[in-house]
């Protein structure tokens, strides 16, 4: 049997496997791919993680601020040969003679003062733990905007799938009717030809359009940090927003963009280690106490056994008076990060008008070319439908209906892709002004 013959049984089992396996599948919403990827995808895992981290170390203790209570004990023991010359010349030898001490107690150190270096540390603590939620507020965003954009994605190639579907069906019908006039003497060898080339052609598309399908679904399975050959279906429908504003999300974007918020964080930390050095002019005031145990015995000696115990307490102050002119440097250097951190907002505020201003333009042109590839794609079926009614009967050239069928493959194509890009620049701009969900 010729190869060509063998394609009636090949479309039948291709398209059954594909209806089969989708109408098997678990139908998997956007809402459950996010959920999924929420909840397993690694960088959002070590974003949380880091946060609990940023979170526990938001306390007085690590800023400083509360005393240091501790116990301690220490014990020295010696033996020794000891000869001893009185100062009326008596000499007393003594061989192994025993010395023990022992003291032990607790006590406590408290930073009183130190130039308010403490209150700066507890508050850039706290923006710590904000920069952390910033960051992960990004990673959110930005797993959230994969799974979307992938996704809809696979909706597209499948949506494409469709497509090409059902011209195969009708290339296979073109082959048919063509088999069947030039059996009866109506029809040439190279007619013949000429539509099993075809079909062959449309073939290779859909094969590669279904590789590129299973691939696209191994990425979102990536995506949601699960088995790469977990099988599921997607909902063939995408929901454009068609109302969206520039200047609304430029406002939301100054407020809401978790990079932007990010980076005013980080100048306001910096602003706090300025405040941490400058600290270093003030005195540093601490205070000490504990109550101490002491025990002693010595073999020889005036006193062999002694026994004390009691409070102590006290203060100490101290303050640089000259420290290799470092102060000074380190104020300089604080106040260059303050710039910095002051110029990367405006950068950073700037990039992300001009992203929004591009997204939202290639957005509106989307939106223009959904209509416009609506009508194509409608105007193209009808004509195709003509065309392979006058086909059969015979009435126009082979070549008239093979255009007819490609320009409504093309217009089907270019409308699927429209509506993902749109969908797609939808996503960026939403992203950009941190409001992206699930509507």
């Amino acid at each position: 049997m010729e190869p060509y013959k063998l394609w009636p049984l090949y479309l039948s089992m291709c398209l059954g496997l594909f209806s089969l396996n989708t109408h098997s599948q678990d139908l998997l919403t956007l809402e459950k791919a996010v959920e999924i990827a929420l909840e397993n995808n690694y960088d959002i895992r070590l974003a949380r993680n880091n946060l609990k981290t940023d979170s526990l170390g938001v306390s007085p203790g690590f800023a400083g601020m509360l005393p240091r209570v501790f116990a301690q004990a220490n014990t020295n023991n010696s033996t020794q040969n000891i000869s001893q010359t009185r100062s009326n010349g008596d000499i007393i030898e003594l061989d192994n003679a025993k010395n023990n001490s022992l003291n032990y107690g607790v006590g406590l150190d408290w930073t009183i003062f130190d130039g308010f270096g403490m209150f700066a540390r507890y508050d850039r603590l706290k923006e710590l733990e904000k920069l952390g939620k910033a960051e992960l507020q990004s990673a959110l965003l930005n797993r959230v905007s994969d799974v979307m954009i992938t996704y809809y994605d696979l909706v597209q190639h499948q949506q494409q799938l469709t497509a090409l579907d059902s011209t195969l069906v009708i290339s296979q019908q073109r082959v048919e009717l063509a088999e069947n006039r030039f059996n009866i003497g109506k029809a040439s060898k190279l007619e013949v030809l000429n539509a099993q080339v075809d079909l062959n052609t449309d073939k290779t598309l859909h094969i590669r359009e279904l590789e590129v399908y299973a691939n696209t679904k191994i990425r979102l399975n990536e995506i949601m940090g699960r088995d790469p050959e977990t099988k599921f279906k997607v909902r063939d429908e995408v929901l454009i927003a068609s109302d969206l504003q520039l200047s609304e999300l430029e406002d939301l974007a100054t407020t809401q963009n978790p990079e932007l918020q990010a980076q005013l964080i980080s100048k306001r930390i910096s602003e706090l280690e300025l405040k941490q050095v400058k600290g270093n002019r003030y005195p540093k005031i601490s205070a000490n106490t504990g109550y101490n145990f002491s025990d002693s015995e010595s073999s020889l000696g005036f006193t062999t056994k002694n026994n004390a115990h009691g409070w102590n307490y006290g203060f100490s102050a101290s303050i640089d008076i000259f420290n290799g002119s470092n102060q000074n440097r380190n104020e300089k250097i604080a106040k260059l990060q303050i710039e910095n951190s002051t110029i990367a907002i405006a950068q950073l505020t700037q990039t992300i008008k001009s992203q929004l201003h591009t997204a939202f333009q290639t957005y509106q042109t989307n939106l223009s070319l959904i209509e416009l590839e609506t009508k194509n794609e409608n105007i193209a079926k009808e004509n195709l439908d003509i065309t392979l009614a006058k086909y059969k009967i015979g009435t126009i050239p082979t070549i008239e209906f093979r255009t007819a069928q490609l320009n409504y493959i093309q217009a089907s194509l270019r409308l699927s892709n429209a509506i993902y890009q749109a969908k797609l620049s939808e996503i960026t701009l939403k992203q950009l002004a941190g409001s992206l969900s699930l509507n």
